[in-house]
């Protein structure tokens, strides 16, 4: 399992008129382009982590820096930038064992985040599509 580079400063939305996107408040320090998930005992947004005990809920992507009590929009659903996604198309991506980041494999418990997509520019720029199961337990 290797660990997905994200370029934080281009991570953003490609389709917004398409996406899915909340507001809420960060529990700790968050960066544009890391996976959340819904802290059950405060309704805040932490960092997701594929081998933390109950942190493998994901629930979106970050689009915004925040620290610890500040606002953060996650995307729910929809297509990012900003990621170095060398997988095939349609390949799965996964939330990582490192906290806070994806990955090209499963962690500990398999978590997908979402899939390898492409744009329809001429060199078929590589993106990624999101779309967090927020029905789903992970166990």
């Amino acid at each position: 399992m290797t660990d997905i580079t994200r370029t934080k400063a281009q991570v953003a939305v490609v389709f917004p008129d398409e996406a899915e996107i909340y507001d809420g408040i960060a529990a700790a320090t968050i960066e544009a382009g890391q996976p959340l998930y819904l802290v059950a005992a405060t309704g805040k947004w932490g960092l997701a982590d594929a081998n933390g005990s109950g942190k493998q809920q994901f629930r979106g992507i970050a689009l915004n820096d925040a620290g610890a009590g500040q606002a953060v929009s996650v995307l729910k659903c929809g297509t990012l930038a900003g990621f170095t996604l060398s997988g095939d198309y349609d390949s799965a991506v996964y939330l990582s064992d490192t906290v806070g980041e994806l990955a090209d494999a499963a962690g500990t418990m398999e978590v997908i985040v979402g899939r390898v997509v492409p744009l329809s520019d001429a060199s078929l720029t590589k993106v990624l599509f999101v779309c967090a199961d927020w029905l789903r337990a992970w166990t």
